[in-house]
């Protein structure tokens, strides 16, 4: 029963409005000085927070465990630290609940839970936790899949099962049954079951970069070359569709592709394979002629893609980025130079000069979004990653935050400044009633 009252206690906090929590007496504002000090509002209580939004997924109602979800994920964005003390004490509970949304949740909560799965895996880093997280939701995610078709949902449990294995995954073996789950969405194995679903753009664009992410973790010799061929083959028929989103996928998996050598080894394997009878060199000269010519049509592909005028795709503010992406791959492909980039964090510089590192780091900046900074700040995992050292006097207080990361942290319409708005309004209303109640507490005394 306790529980229970608990929890509706907190689902009461996450579905009121801030205009009905709000008192506007000028008592009650004299109260709200006396009882909420400057330093108590902007200290907070965050673990009372995130343990009341995680008590909230208990709830019933899905708009609630929205909520919740929502501000989980902010805190986790806003506040590393916070979030590794906090998982701590609730790590089991708070996987176990997200799973229990994604199983059944509305396709809004099983992406937010998603993207609360993930989040909490970079949070924890390598070691049993992240096995425990990979292990636990490769089955809720694989038939998450199946339950309906939307985009947005499909694209949050993608990104979630490629974080995971990134950070959990301990051999190559996991990796790849990941990288297979994700393939299964654009080239089903049929049966005599199954019918096969055309995936969106969408869908196909989510697919080909968590894949790629994935993919730059593996080493290329261990793969089959009936998947090199199916992958390949696959990815250059989307350089020739009319998403550009897609296209710019395909180009990037094929320079990872490229950067391992994969293409040359695969040739090299299909043209040495032979056990000396006249059907199987007639065969291995096929497959070495079929690799060789994909390889110039690739190159073609690409040449076209980077000096494209416009037409293909309906979204031309993307054409520059396609073009000076498919400019980068047609210089290594004919020169061998991999992209060599910088970013500015905090005042420091993160640089990557291999594809691999690239892809990296574009999904994990688009998977964190507002919270990128400052993992980058202060996860060693990520740090470890890309090699990057943040000085120590980017990490010293809130004076250093960004301007995006102060907006989404001090913004009156984010998820956690709504609940903690909401909480506030709480204890400054009990705070009105003891302090003018019965039971008013001297004014004096509290000054002295």
């Amino acid at each position: 029963m306790g529980k229970r009252k608990t929890q509706r206690k907190n689902a009461t906090m996450l579905d009121s409005d801030d205009d009905n929590s709000s008192v506007s007496s000028s008592s009650t504002m004299r109260s709200d000085r006396m009882s909420v000090s400057a330093s108590e509002e902007a200290e907070f209580n965050k673990d009372s927070l995130l343990d009341e939004a995680v008590d909230a997924l208990y709830e019933k109602r899905g708009s609630t465990r929205e909520k919740a979800l929502a501000v989980i994920i902010e805190a986790f964005n806003s506040n590393l630290q916070q979030g590794q003390q906090f998982v701590e004490r609730k790590f089991a509970t708070l996987l176990h609940q997200c799973l229990n949304s994604i199983k059944k949740g509305s396709s809004k909560e099983i992406s937010l839970a998603s993207h609360t799965i993930g989040l909490l895996a970079l949070t924890v880093g390598p070691g049993d936790n992240a096995r425990e997280i990979l292990e636990e939701s490769m089955i809720p995610l694989s038939q998450a899949f199946k339950s309906g078709s939307d985009p947005s949902k499909t694209a949050s449990l993608l990104e979630c099962m490629a974080v995971i294995t990134f950070v959990g995954g301990n051999d190559p073996e996991e990796t790849e049954k990941s990288m297979q789950i994700m393939w299964q969405l654009v080239h089903p194995k049929l049966g005599s079951n199954v019918v096969a679903v055309k995936p969106s753009a969408a869908v196909i664009t989510a697919v080909v970069s968590a894949w790629s992410f994935l993919l730059t973790t593996m080493d290329g010799w261990r793969l089959s070359p009936k998947l090199w061929q199916e992958s390949i083959t696959y990815l250059s028929s989307l350089l020739d569709k009319d998403d550009r989103s897609a296209r710019i996928a395909a180009g990037e998996a094929l320079a990872v592709i490229f950067e391992m050598g994969s293409l040359e080894k695969f040739a090299a394997e299909t043209k040495g394979f032979s056990d000396g009878s006249v059907s199987e060199g007639n065969k291995s000269k096929e497959g070495f002629s079929y690799i060789q010519g994909l390889k110039g049509k690739i190159l073609n592909q690409v040449r076209d893609l980077s000096v494209e005028a416009g037409g293909k795709g309906s979204a031309k503010k993307d054409l520059n980025n396609q073009r000076n992406l498919f400019k980068d791959v047609l210089e290594f492909l004919e020169d061998g130079y991999s992209p060599n980039t910088s970013m500015k964090i905090g005042g420091d510089l993160l640089q990557t000069s291999s594809w691999s590192q690239l892809i990296q780091l574009n999904f994990l900046r688009c998977f964190l979004a507002g919270g990128f900074t400052k993992h980058m700040q202060e996860n060693e995992f990520l740090q470890d990653i890309f090699g990057f050292t943040p000085n120590k006097r980017n990490l010293l207080g809130s004076e250093h935050m960004s301007y995006g990361e102060k907006r989404m942290y001090k913004s009156p319409n984010s998820a956690l400044n709504k609940a903690r708005t909401q909480l506030l309004n709480k204890q400054r209303m009990l705070s009105a009633g003891r302090n003018f109640g019965h039971y008013a507490v001297n004014v004096g005394d509290e000054d002295s």
